[in-house]
């Protein structure tokens, strides 16, 4: 091998070795924002189904807006602001897997169509999701599939005219493929939208037509406790002393 192969080699060698660097020292996964949080959570209590939610701020945010939600149900929340389904991707095992939940929720896609971690591409998004899904099921783990809320618009992104388009179209392939592998589908979308061409987060429940308000997230917890309930339901096999199966 001649001396500037070797010299070109070693060069693309250290770009990564500084790429994957660089990358663990910003988080961009956001690995650490939960570290302490899973570090400290007491061991799954059998005949309890531990139950996850997976998402961006819209996740993050739950708990303050509606915490009464959370303290009766026992669920954890595992929401970043500003994440996308990659970033999600990233920490899934942390997240989620190490937790050893029996089930996890996934809410993924509103900060993809928002181009908060470059251009948006629906493939990719849909394969992030796939990807989560199948990283569970590989895991034991029970999945329930939620639409992206409904959108018009991001005050962060003004530059993005189409976003109610590209929503719709994300959610319907998520709905086809929780259609085609019987995994429980939250469709929060039509709970939220407004009935006219805008397509837009109804005001009754949000404040900036992307976050829900308490109101919203009243609209939305029902329809996700009956998925949870639905699925859990369908993946216990441990006979009638299991409680999910109750």
């Amino acid at each position: 091998m001649s001396i500037r192969r070797v010299c070109a080699t070693l060069l693309v060698a250290v770009c990564m070795m500084w790429a994957t660097a660089s990358g663990q020292a910003q988080d961009w996964g956001g690995l650490q924002r939960y570290a302490a949080a899973n570090a400290e959570l007491a061991p799954a209590v059998e005949g309890q189904p531990r139950v996850v939610l997976l998402g961006d701020s819209i996740t993050e945010i739950w708990p303050d807006r509606h915490p009464s939600f959370f303290e009766k149900t026992g669920y954890i929340g595992r929401g970043i602001s500003g994440q996308v389904s990659a970033q999600m991707l990233v920490r899934f095992r942390q997240d989620v897997i190490g937790l050893k939940p029996a089930l996890v929720v996934i809410n993924a896609g509103t900060n993809d169509v928002a181009e908060n971690q470059g251009p948006y591409d629906e493939d990719f998004t849909f394969g992030n999701i796939v990807s989560m899904t199948e990283l569970a099921q590989a895991n034991g783990i029970a999945v329930v599939l939620t639409s992206v809320l409904p959108a018009a618009a991001f005050r962060w992104r003004p530059a993005i005219t189409d976003a109610a388009d590209k929503i719709a179209s994300l959610n319907a392939r998520i709905r086809a493929y929780a259609a085609e592998k019987g995994i429980p589908y939250v469709d929060y979308y039509a709970a939220l939208v407004v009935d006219d061409p805008s397509r837009a987060l109804d005001p009754a429940y949000s404040n900036d037509g992307v976050h829900p308000v308490a109101a919203g997230y009243a609209q939305m917890e029902p329809l996700v406790v009956q998925a949870i309930e639905k699925a859990l339901k369908k993946a216990c096999t441990t006979g009638d002393d299991c409680d999910c199966c109750k």
